[in-house]
């Protein structure tokens, strides 16, 4: 049981902590300090409904349904493709300030709706949660399994935390206006490569 959970949890962060649309996402909220709790919350939260599906054996239908994947693909590969966009403007023009004034932070809907479509918009999600940790999960046996999800879950509450609460303490960093334009052209980077690597 506790090596299933170990394994889940090591299995679970190595391919989360991968920089991508989630985990870019979080950490500009973080270092504006934005509906901090409620982006990792959703971000967490998906996470562990999809790990729990995948394990319960939803990946295989998943597999056989393509034309899901499919749709999935061309809808998260345009969403990425228009947020990255975004932050390459926001980078041109160098106008976004590292930490809005209190009341200035936008609409706590804006910041859920942008969480949940990078995540449930992703592709790469499904693969590496439902099929990916599902499949893996199946190793440990009946039992075994539902401690590897676990495991698997909380690395991805643990590093989720982690980085929107560690974002903070790299405010200081982004209060020159230059290192904030840096952190939107690397978040544009990663958008629009991921857009691209979907649909490729």
């Amino acid at each position: 049981m506790i090596l299933s959970l170990i394994s889940g949890l090591a299995s679970g962060l190595s391919l989360i902590v991968a920089i991508g649309a989630q985990n870019a996402f979080v950490l500009r909220q973080g270092v504006q300090r934005a509906h901090v709790a409620l982006v990792v919350a959703v971000c967490a939260v998906s996470d562990l409904v999809l790990i729990v599906l995948g394990v319960a054996g939803v990946g295989v239908v998943i597999e056989r349904a393509p034309a899901v994947l499919e749709v999935v693909r061309w809808a998260g590969a345009a969403f990425l493709l228009a947020y990255g966009l975004m932050a390459a403007m926001r980078s041109i023009r160098g106008t976004q300030a590292p930490r809005p004034a209190v009341g200035q932070e936008g609409s706590w809907l804006a910041a859920l709706g942008t969480c949940l479509a990078l995540t449930w918009l992703n592709p790469h999600v499904y693969l590496d949660t439902v099929l990916l940790l599902g499949s893996l999960a199946g190793t440990h046996g009946a039992d075994g399994r539902w401690w590897f999800a676990a495991g698997a879950g909380l690395g991805s509450v643990v590093w989720f935390a982690a980085l929107g609460v560690g974002a903070r303490f790299l405010a200081p960093l982004f209060a020159r206006p230059g290192s904030w334009r840096v952190l939107e052209g690397g978040i544009a980077l990663v958008m629009v490569t991921l857009a691209v690597t979907l649909v490729a």
